[in-house]
């Protein structure tokens, strides 16, 4: 509900966006602080807003309406947590907002706490326009790292929040029409071997063994993927990728590791079927996990999906990207390689 008597504070986008930085949200902590300023914010202006927290209650996505309630409207959405600055060369506090030379720097400041500022800041004038057809404001968490800080928000839209018509997701593309990007899976494979001397192999598993054993089918599977190209030359590179980011084992040269680790992921194309690599990845753990067990019966090969981010595919015509190609003055869309929550609002069914 929004109140059009009351008067809030006035911030100028950069205003905003140096309040916001200032909040540390990166993803590990909590955004709760940062949640409370933009609750307090809008109730300055008559706007109520509905916190919808996650299962911890340190971190909360937002959701609010401005204009009328009783229809579906226009969603501008961002994520409010940030990436790490830790081993980063910062020559200032990268939590202060500081502008040279036209710029602002800051954490944040570009991906994406300047679109929620923007957004923000603009809401004395979006009530002031006597809005007809209602701009709701969605503000997430957990971007950065799996995406889900806006699954719990989209599944009460159309219960107990607006269901928006149309859906804008504001990550920084230089103002191009972004309509399609890929999906993301996210594995964390563990193995358990039987620690022995490396004298006596016969004696044990290595877990470095069979983790070097999967990693080498991985990178196989992934030399097969970039066979297979894209023939539409949007995505860039245009293919599927596989990519190991992490292996860790072992506690010394002599000594049959009895754990070994894996943090693996896959990005598809949109139209891709995301289930074909994991599958494959499954037949293969069960195989060198049997030979594991040959001299180790104990051995055990997990995988656990830590995240999934469904790709964006192109919607022609949509309502959201009519009025996108309009206000930013753009006549074509362009396609990323990187995943972001517009997948998640797309599978929901909201364009």
């Amino acid at each position: 509900m929004t109140d059009t008597t009351a008067n809030g504070q006035r911030f100028t986008p950069l205003e905003m966006l140096a309040r916001l930085v200032a909040f540390d949200t990166v993803s590990h902590k909590s955004n709760l602080d940062l949640i409370a300023f933009v609750e307090s914010y809008l109730a300055g202006w008559g706007v109520a807003s509905t916190r919808i927290p996650n299962a911890e209650g340190d971190k909360a996505a937002l959701f609010a309406t401005l204009g009328p309630q009783d229809r579906g409207g226009i969603l501008l959405s961002g994520h409010t947590d940030v990436v790490p600055v830790e081993g980063q060369a910062w020559s200032r506090d990268p939590f202060t907002l500081h502008v040279a030379e036209g710029k602002a720097f800051g954490r944040g400041a570009v991906d994406m706490k300047g679109f929620i500022a923007l957004a923000l800041a603009l809401v004395p004038d979006m009530l002031a326009a006597g809005l007809k057809t209602p701009i709701h404001l969605f503000f997430s968490y957990d971007e950065e790292v799996t995406c889900l800080g806006v699954v719990d928000g989209i599944a009460r839209m159309g219960v107990d929040l607006p269901r928006p018509r149309a859906v804008i997701v504001g990550e920084p593309t230089s103002l191009d029409l972004a309509d399609a990007h890929k999906g993301i899976r996210t594995f964390f494979t563990s193995i358990t071997g039987v620690a022995a001397h490396s004298s006596k192999p016969h004696l044990g598993a290595s877990a470095v063994h069979g983790g070097v054993r999967l990693a080498a089918e991985l990178v196989q599977m992934a030399d097969e993927l970039e066979e297979r190209v894209d023939a539409s030359g949007r995505f860039d590179p245009p293919y599927d990728t596989l990519h190991i980011g992490k292996f860790h084992g072992g506690i010394a040269r002599n000594i049959l590791a009895d754990r070994a680790d894996l943090s693996w992921e896959v990005r598809t194309l949109p139209g891709s079927d995301p289930e074909i690599v994991p599958a494959r990845f499954a037949a293969i753990c069960d195989e060198v996990q049997a030979r594991m067990r040959r001299t180790a019966p104990s051995a055990t090969i997990t995988t656990v999906m830590s995240s999934d981010v469904p790709g964006l595919a192109p919607d022609p015509g949509s309502e959201a990207e009519t009025l996108v190609m309009r206000l930013a003055g753009r006549n074509s869309t362009i396609a990323v390689a990187y995943a972001t929550e517009a997948g998640h609002f797309q599978r929901a069914g909201l364009p």
